[in-house]
C-alpha cells in the first residue's frame, strides 16, 4: 500500500454497514457543505471573524473590510439566509450578531485548526 490505497479488495462489511446505518441523509449532508461554502468565501469569514469579537453594523463592518455597505450587505443576506448572523434592530441601526454558539464553535475551530 505504497500510494495510499488497498492493494485487496475486502472491506469489513461491518464497519461499513455500521458506518452507512449512522451517515446523514442527503438533504443534511447538502445543508452542511452548503452552510461550508457560505464560511469559505474570505469576504464572508471576515465577516463572521469580526462579529466574533463584537455584535457590528453594516457600517462598521464596511470600515473594517474596506468595502461599500452594499457589499457588505449582500454577504449578510447570504449569511442570514445559513442561519449564521442575525440583526436586532436599535433606532435607525441594525446591529449584527452571530446566531448562535454553532457558529461561535465552528468559527473558533476553524481558526484553531488553521494555526496548527
Amino acid at each position: 500500500m505504497t500510494d495510499g490505497t488497498c492493494d485487496v479488495e475486502n472491506p469489513d462489511e461491518k464497519a461499513v454497514a455500521e458506518i452507512k446505518s449512522e451517515m446523514p441523509d442527503h438533504e443534511l449532508i447538502f445543508k452542511i457543505t452548503d452552510n461550508f461554502k457560505a464560511i469559505s468565501d474570505p469576504t464572508r469569514l471576515k465577516i463572521l471573524l469580526a462579529l466574533y469579537k463584537k455584535p457590528l453594523c453594516v457600517c462598521d463592518l464596511s470600515a473594517i473590510l474596506e468595502m461599500s455597505q452594499s457589499a457588505v450587505s449582500h454577504q449578510l443576506r447570504v449569511l442570514r439566509d445559513k442561519n449564521m448572523v442575525r440583526f436586532k434592530k436599535e433606532g435607525k441601526m441594525a446591529r449584527y450578531y452571530l446566531d448562535d454558539e454553532h457558529v461561535i464553535t465552528l468559527i473558533k475551530m476553524g481558526v484553531e485548526h488553521a494555526a496548527e
